[in-house]
């Protein structure tokens, strides 16, 4: 199956509203979150406020810009992974294809920073947080054919949310997810080789 090129318009729409979500961090990371009017990304950006607005929500919702492709891209690694593949190796790779490269994000430490001490964006954050957890747990229990609230899919979809956090700060993010990923394919064992108590 082909995918259609993008238009001309679509590309300058995309660029406008990267534009507008990179200007806007710049400015949250210099001068602090609060510190920052709409006015400010907006001359920042060349763009008008009323720009600013028809791309995003609020302020909340430029230093998430790329939510709703997260969110998409949780979704499609578990509907659309390769025949044979399960669940959990699909999302094992995704995480590896896109939080790795997060992770080595020259700016990763100062968003998180950022999100961290700014109760406005720590808030926005759970909530986000929630709603992807939401819709990957309906993700995967739609492939077991089973009900949303599944406490096998809902913990699933929550534990995999969550490797980004364990895995930063690691030497080896990579290293850590793969095995954060490995516990959860074969179970929790006791670290070393000791009995458990």
């Amino acid at each position: 199956m082909t995918v259609p090129p993008i238009g001309r318009r679509e590309r300058k729409k995309a660029a406008t509203r990267q534009a507008i979500a990179d200007a806007a961090l710049e400015l949250f990371l210099e001068r602090g979150y609060d510190q920052v009017g709409i006015r400010d990304i907006a001359d920042a950006a060349d763009v008008s406020t009323a720009t600013v607005f028809k791309h995003f929500s609020g302020k909340e919702a430029l230093v998430f810009d790329r939510d709703e492709d997260r969110e998409a891209e949780l979704i499609a690694a578990v509907r659309q992974r390769a025949r044979g593949q399960s669940v959990l190796d699909a999302l094992r790779q995704h995480a590896l294809d896109s939080w790795r490269a997060i992770a080595a994000h020259p700016q990763v430490a100062g968003f998180a920073d950022l999100v961290a001490s700014t109760p406005a964006l720590s808030a926005y954050a759970e909530r986000m947080w929630t709603r992807h957890a939401g819709v990957l747990g309906a993700a995967i229990a739609d492939e077991f054919g089973v009900d949303h609230e599944d406490l096998a899919c809902v913990a699933l979809a929550r534990f995999v949310l969550d490797i980004p956090i364990l895995a930063r700060g690691r030497r080896d993010p990579g290293a850590a997810v793969e095995a954060i990923f490995d516990i959860l394919t074969h179970g929790w064992q006791p670290p070393g080789g000791s009995p458990a108590p």
